[in-house]
């Protein structure tokens, strides 16, 4: 089985929670036998061809990326076509304009799936214009993945653009590396405490892309109330104003600690008492990085916001979950389970048993690949 995964940006560009569920689904899958490619653009598409332990990534130029979506030229368009006519289905990852385009001008009875990632939040006058290409779209699909029930039940596309036979839901996931992470010589974690001065005291971590949607505007206002440090480690363009802000507010427990190496991550995420994710707009439609802290055993703070991040984190059971853009309760959770130990390792441990049953590549990879073959014999027969 041969599926080509098509999405706006991938490794070895400027990383995200997205680019990794791809990279997890082409591992997961590929361990059942799949054979993935991924397609996708690049301002720096040099080499064009790059092999990865989870397939070979296909790269086009991209010429622009107005709102956030990357736009190829016919150089895209016949690349996209080549790697179509190589493969048995395609697949798509939502939201990319540029991508749906490609699919209108390309082979469209080739079969496909889509993982609907998020819906388009933010941009709501482009949205309007994009609807009628979405439309054509999702018709064109012969499945639409949801990543959690919670947001095949609350997103508008889905629920009202999409057949419900056609609507699937397959939690993102990840393989497990906390055990490796833990048996490793310590480098990055050394460094990366030494480097933050963290020592042995507690410490609360928020990890990711600083974007408008992280909330992390609400982390830095309840962080007087947090007898804590907390650590954001990550770059993107909500860095200044972030800072800025914890300036402005006087606030001295907070720590950027910039961009962190793999090693740096996962010496944090080891060492952390908890994660923090307080995004607060659907764009946060899942939350990755509550998966990686629930694979190290820890408890969760997040925001409900009707989307996966609550269903990650279940509530009172792996973490708390509370209002978005509500500091009084954000500190409060967090400081909960910094005053409570006990607690603090008992939702740790019920996240880690939350991640081995729903959330591993061996579950991931088992749904994707009987998705696959349903909708290629599918195909056949008809």
């Amino acid at each position: 089985m041969k599926v080509l995964h098509v999405y706006r940006t991938y490794f070895p560009d400027l990383p995200g929670g997205l680019q990794e569920a791809i990279r997890q689904i082409c591992l997961a899958t590929r361990a059942r036998g799949v054979e993935p490619r991924i397609f996708t653009l690049s301002p720096t598409p040099s080499p064009r061809s790059i092999d990865y332990p989870e397939g070979v990534v296909e790269r086009s130029k991209s010429w622009a990326a107005p709102a956030s979506c990357d736009l190829g030229g016919l150089d895209a368009l016949r690349q996209f076509r080549e790697w179509s006519a190589w493969a048995d289905v395609l697949h798509f990852h939502f939201p990319w304009p540029f991508g749906d385009l490609l699919r209108m001008l390309g082979e469209r009875s080739k079969p496909a799936v889509m993982t609907y990632h998020s819906d388009v939040v933010r941009q709501r006058a482009l949205g309007a214009l994009y609807a009628p290409l979405m439309r054509r779209m999702l018709d064109s699909m012969s499945a639409v993945v949801a990543t959690s029930p919670a947001y095949a039940r609350t997103s508008p596309v889905l629920t009202q653009l999409v057949s419900p036979e056609r609507v699937r839901v397959i939690p993102l996931g990840i393989a497990d590396y906390a055990g490796a992470v833990e048996s490793a010589a310590p480098t990055g974690e050394s460094d990366v405490l030494a480097r933050l001065s963290l020592g042995d005291e507690p410490f609360f971590l928020a990890l990711g892309v600083l974007r408008y949607y992280k909330g992390l505007h609400t982390l830095i206002e309840a962080a007087p109330s947090i007898p804590a440090r907390l650590v954001i480690a990550g770059s993107g363009p909500e860095m200044e104003p972030l800072q800025q802000l914890a300036k402005e507010r006087g606030v001295t427990n907070v720590q950027f600690a910039g961009q962190v190496s793999v090693a740096e991550k996962h010496g944090l995420l080891q060492r952390c008492r908890g994660l923090v994710l307080p995004s607060q707009l659907r764009s946060e439609a899942f939350g990755m990085v509550l998966v990686e802290a629930a694979m190290f055993g820890k408890p969760l703070v997040c925001c409900e916001i009707g989307t996966g991040t609550s269903y990650v984190n279940e509530h009172g059971v792996t973490g708390l979950v509370v209002r978005p853009e509500a500091p009084e309760e954000l500190a409060a959770a967090v400081s909960t389970l910094l005053n409570d130990p006990s607690r603090a390792r008992a939702m740790g441990a019920a996240a880690r048993k939350r991640y081995e049953r729903l959330f591993s590549d061996v579950a991931l990879g088992d749904k994707y690949a009987a998705l696959y073959e349903e909708v290629a014999s599918e195909r056949r027969a008809g």
